[in-house]
Parts: structure tokens; C-alpha cells; sequence
């Protein structure tokens, strides 16, 4: 179901921004020309220059186009009429279809206008991967998705291997209230899913130098880790054995992957699938990490993406913590 509905490389939905400065029949054929693909959707038609920027920062749109205001005059005059196209290149592979689609329609729109292929240029601009080099959104995205992987099954397995020796009934029985024993089994698995992101970070940072601060990087990687904890404890509080926590830890794990954006674009998915998008944490931890390192984003740039962070966690940790105490077995 998730490989059918959730894992495409097909190009179904590219959002774009046009800033159309010539606004004549040349330019609006060829922008026709794109919408009836019906794979471009013009999600915004903007009046300055400043507002390319803002558009594709902010993740509203793949591709931005910026149309001269002399696209006629040359188109007319038989020279090479240019067009602008940037690109949102923290999705390498989506960004790098895009503008090769876009060059295609264009080239056959000048093909149709004046016979050459060549009469309508695209200069194509990647921003924060200049090369769209794939490798940069795979490394990155390692930063986090390895980290969910261990902590997750970490935590998963803490409880469940206790409960399957008899030692965590012995746990119940000492001073120890729920919040204190959730506490002590959360930690451990935090630390060393942080520790874990470290390793990677310094591994890719010899090839890719991250563009914002690293402090929010890490508390970005705080708030995913705590996220991730807390379904892995949900899921020991649960299972009586290790085999059982073992189970739905894999059974977690692949949908976590296929529906975080890193396999294929969201936009791409189903729409009934893109909402479970929303239950998975580290869709999240994604977006925090490859807007920090790549694009330099600010807190005041990512906030949002903290807040189902930490209602993954106010939900996950308090049902832990009183199955600790309550579930029965």
C-alpha cells in the first residue's frame, strides 16, 4: 500500500511562482504551455523580484520563473530569448526533473515559434545545492533518519527485554514513581541518539559545510529525539517481550522512512497519505535539519515544525508512563 501510494519519483505536482515582466502573447503561451501539463500548478503570480525569494524560502514553490520584460522582442527579432528558472534544490531529485521538464516545454515552444530549439534559453539557478547533487539531500537527511532508527528501537527494547526477565516488576516495586523510572529509560536513549547524529554530522561536514547555526541544529535534533523516545517507550510499555518490541519497531520503521519525504516528495504521495504525514516525526526532523543546514534557516523560520514534535512527545510519554504502572499482562 505505502510503496503504491506514498513511494513515487514520478513528477505529479510541482507548484511554481511566475514573475512575468514582458506580460505579452509570447509569454503567456509559453506559461499555457506549462499549465496544460497539468504537473505545473501556478501557485503564485508575483509583481517584484524581491518576492521570488520569500516564495521559494519558504517551500511554497519548487521553481520560480522570471519572464524579461524584452522575452518578445527578442523572441520576435530571432535571437535567444532567456528565461530565468530557480529551483528549490533541497529536493535534488524533484528540482532536477522540474527544470528539465521546464527546459523541454520551453525548447519546444521556441521550436514552435520560430523552428529552432535554441530561441528560448532557460538559465537554471539551484538554490542551497547548487549542483543538485543527490548526495547532499541523502547525507543530510542521514543526520536524522539513523538517529530515529537506533533511538527508537533503543527505547523499544528497553522495557520489553525487562519485562521479559522478570526485573522490571522489581523496577515497580521500589520508590521509583512512573515519571522518575520514564525518565531514566528516556535519557540513555536520547543521549545516544544526539551522539549518533553527531557522528554523522562531523562525517558530512567534510564534504558539506553547514549554512546556518549549529546550535539550532542540535536543538532541532532535541526535540526529534525526545519525539522518537517516546513512541519507542509507547511501544515497550506495550510488548511483554523483545521479539514483540522487535516487531513493531520494524513495522514502524519502514512507513516512518517512506512517508518522511526522504524516499519521494510528499507533494508526490496520495492524498490520503499525505495527512499520516503528519503523525510521523520525522517528516519533521527532515525538514528541521535540511532547512538548517542547507538554506541557514532561523527559529523564526522553523518554529512550526517544532510544535507536532512536541505533541508527539506530551502524548507518547505520558501513555508510557502510566502503562508503566497500569497495563495489564
Amino acid at each position: 500500500f505505502l510503496f503504491g501510494y506514498a513511494a513515487s519519483f514520478d513528477l505529479r505536482y510541482v507548484p511554481y511562482a511566475v514573475m512575468d515582466s514582458c506580460n505579452c502573447k509570447a509569454s503567456t503561451e509559453l506559461l499555457t504551455h506549462l499549465d496544460s501539463t497539468g504537473m505545473f500548478i501556478r501557485a503564485m503570480t508575483l509583481t517584484s523580484q524581491s518576492q521570488i525569494e520569500d516564495a521559494v524560502v519558504t517551500g511554497k514553490v519548487v521553481a520560480a520563473i522570471n519572464i524579461p520584460s524584452d522575452f518578445a522582442a527578442k523572441l520576435s527579432s530571432g535571437q535567444t530569448a532567456p528565461v530565468e528558472l530557480i529551483l528549490d534544490g533541497r529536493n535534488s531529485m524533484t528540482a532536477s526533473l522540474a527544470g528539465a521538464y521546464i527546459s523541454s516545454i520551453a525548447a519546444n515552444y521556441g521550436a514552435s515559434i520560430t523552428g529552432q530549439t535554441s530561441a528560448v534559453s532557460v538559465d537554471t539557478r539551484s538554490w542551497y545545492n547548487p549542483t543538485l547533487d543527490s548526495r547532499w539531500n541523502i547525507l543530510i537527511a542521514l543526520i536524522a533518519s539513523l538517529s530515529l532508527l537506533q533511538t527508537m528501537m533503543m527505547a523499544a527494547f528497553s522495557v520489553a527485554r525487562e519485562r521479559e526477565r522478570g526485573t522490571f516488576d522489581q523496577l515497580l516495586v521500589t520508590p521509583l514513581t512512573p515519571p522518575q523510572i520514564l525518565v531514566g529509560k528516556a535519557v540513555p536513549s536520547i543521549i545516544i541518539g544526539i551522539a549518533q547524529s553527531t557522528l554523522i554530522f562531523l562525517i558530512v561536514q567534510f564534504g558539506i559545510h553547514i549554512v546556518g547555526s549549529v546550535g539550532l541544529l542540535y536543538l532541532g535534533l532535541l526535540f526529534f529525539n525526545i519525539a522518537a523516545v517516546g513512541i519507542g517507550l509507547s511501544i515497550s510499555a506495550l510488548c511483554t517481550n523483545m521479539q514483540q518490541a522487535m516487531l513493531w519497531s520494524f513495522l514502524l520503521i519502514v512507513p516512518f522512512v517512506l512517508l518522511s519525504g526522504f524516499v519521494s516528495p510528499i507533494a508526490n504521495m496520495a492524498v490520503g497519505v499525505r495527512y499520516l504525514t503528519y503523525l510521523n516525526p520525522l517528516r519533521f526532523g527532515l525538514e528541521i535539519v535540511k532547512r538548517v543546514y542547507l538554506e541557514g534557516a532561523v527559529l523564526g523560520d522553523i518554529w512550526m515544525e517544532f510544535i507536532p514534535l512536541t505533541l508527539m512527545a506530551a502524548v507518547c510519554l505520558p501513555i508510557a508512563g502510566w502503562l508503566f504502572r497500569h497495563k495489564l499482562y
